[in-house]
């Protein structure tokens, strides 16, 4: 799939609310993203370059500069202020008098003929003798949208003050609403699930969440231009062939860290009872328990340089067991679990015979899934540290996937030991009773105030830019539980096997089954919250849906 250049253009503001940004609803007819609310943006178009002869400020080479481009990044600010004055109808313009465009100039006259392409941004600058301003623009972010999508975009994040004597107005047609907003309001209105925002928006969000007013923003801005996305293919191993990772690899990020020369020295399978020292001082053992459910097989995370901590060491697995002991020497002081399901928790039994290690962990619930046999010497509480060899390890309180789910976070290193709270290449189950997917989303907005660098799933390769990656599990599945709550509206009163059929239209009936598992989770959430009741087998929505 081909990923096109876009920009995007965070207009702010100065309100008597403090600071504003606007956003616009995209239609629910859209193939991406329908119904989030986003910055104006699209796609750079080839004309956009034409327009180079109309801007003022920075030329592009300097702009280029700044975006680590070799040419052309002053198409992506002419093509954010292009989309801006089409989905938005605000143009950011000046007049050879030197004035801003205001809302009573005849350009505005053309914004549809713009929006259908029947005129370039060129013809209309030349015909009205307008400056594009470019230097009032700021590079803000980077973002290429994760593979999955229908459609992919290298998008950069551009933020500029609103033209005061204009006003905003939604086109009608791609974009349905408008709404000037805080940055505060806006994340509180994404964590209740009340609007739909996509990673990148969340992130500028972020962003300005910590500033009063406009100033403040854009000497910000352009004092520190964000810092280029890894794009370039890297070298690693497989079977003993070199080959070539592209940035959608699961093994990218991993072979980066930890081949930073880009030698090929890194596998890009993951082979168990194979050791791979993913930092200093932590070494990952994977089982031999591959499967649907566990991917390359559980990884165990051996913590330590002398002595050891052991993180899951995964089923009852007499040669896995063994090959902890040689790596260890035998030396291990404490093993801990993240949860007590039957691929994680199983052998630590014969662990603490061999080496009368203490087992720390959340004792098991009821549950077929469940490793009863799982005796904890100590329980530990949210925010708890424990000493290894190798650091401190904070303990983070992460249920959803399981009600005694437990990350560790090495906090010298910033890497996050996620169990199954954060798998890499899928989402995790969450099985009511015991899985709650309120819990779960709690959870995982709690990981984005801890200070992480990489993430060392359960499953899976070491994983970079942790807070794009929870943010993207945060979308998804308050993506999934907006259908649920429309279907749910538009079907009630309705049995759950019936509302699956409808909000799970875009998977395989076959899986259907394991997708009703979910929609429970999801319609317990909103029952929890107030927005959807049960009545038997039939579930209502209420007046707060």
């Amino acid at each position: 799939m081909d990923i096109r250049p876009a920009a995007t253009l965070a207009l702010i503001r100065d309100s008597d609310k403090g600071l504003e940004v606007l956003l616009l609803q995209r239609t629910w007819k859209a193939s991406f993203l329908p119904g989030y609310f986003v910055f104006p943006g699209g796609a750079v178009d080839d004309a956009d370059q034409a327009c180079r002869a109309h801007i003022a400020g920075p030329d592009d080479s300097a702009i280029s500069q700044t975006m680590s481009l070799s040419e052309g990044g002053a198409d992506y600010m002419v093509a954010a202020l292009r989309e801006c004055f089409e989905e938005a109808g605000l143009l950011l313009a000046v007049k050879d008098n030197g004035e801003l465009v205001g809302a009573d100039h005849p350009i505005h006259q053309s914004r549809q003929a713009l929006f259908r392409g029947d005129v370039s941004l060129q013809v209309l600058c030349l015909q009205h003798n307008l400056i594009l301003p470019l230097d009032r623009l700021a590079y803000l972010s980077h973002w290429v949208t994760p593979p999955g999508p229908p459609r992919r975009f290298d998008t950069r994040f551009f933020v500029a003050v609103t033209p005061e004597n204009q006003i905003a107005s939604h086109d009608g047609e791609e974009t349905i609403d408008h709404l000037w907003i805080t940055p505060q309001q806006g994340l509180a209105q994404y964590r209740s699930g009340e609007r739909l925002f996509s990673l990148p928006t969340l992130r500028t969000l972020r962003v300005l969440h910590d500033f009063t007013h406009t100033g403040e923003v854009m000497r910000y801005a352009h004092a520190n231009p964000p810092e280029p996305l890894p794009s370039e293919p890297w070298p690693a191993r497989r079977r003993d062939k070199t080959i070539v990772l592209e940035p959608d690899a699961p093994a990218y990020d991993e072979a980066r860290k930890l081949d930073p020369e880009g030698a090929g020295t890194t596998n890009a399978v993951i082979v168990p009872g194979e050791p791979v020292e993913i930092a200093a001082g932590v070494i990952r053992l994977t089982s031999p328990n591959p499967g649907v459910m566990t991917g390359p097989g559980t990884n165990t995370y051996l913590v330590g340089h002398d002595r050891f901590t052991v993180i899951d060491p995964g089923p009852e697995d007499p040669a896995h067991i063994e090959r902890i002991l040689q790596l260890t020497g035998g030396r291990v002081d404490q093993v801990l679990v993240t949860h007590t399901h039957q691929d994680h928790s199983p052998a630590t039994s014969l662990l603490k015979q061999r080496t009368g290690c203490r087992l720390i962990g959340r004792a098991a619930p009821a549950g077929a899934s469940q490793d009863s046999s799982f005796f904890p010497d100590m329980e530990p509480e949210h925010g708890d540290l424990i000493a290894t060899d190798a650091g401190i390890l904070k303990v983070l309180h992460t249920p959803g996937h399981a009600s005694n789910h437990l990350c560790y976070l090495l906090l010298e290193q910033g890497i996050l030991f996620s169990g199954d709270h954060i798998m890499q290449g899928s989402t995790v189950v969450i099985n009511p009773p015991d899985g709650d997917m309120k819990a779960y989303m709690e959870s995982l907005y709690d990981l984005l105030a801890e200070p992480l660098s990489f993430i060392a799933p359960g499953h899976g390769f070491v994983m970079a830019r942790p807070e794009a990656t929870v943010d993207y599990l945060i979308t998804h599945r308050l993506t999934r539980e907006h259908k649920i709550a429309r279907v749910l509206k538009k079907l009630a009163p309705v049995s759950l096997k019936n509302l699956t059929t409808s909000a799970y239209d875009d998977v395989p009936a076959a899986i259907h089954g394991v997708a009703a598992r979910s929609a429970l989770a999801h319609l317990l959430k909103l029952e929890q919250e107030g927005r959807a009741s049960c009545n038997g087998d039939a579930w209502h929505s209420t007046r707060h849906t």
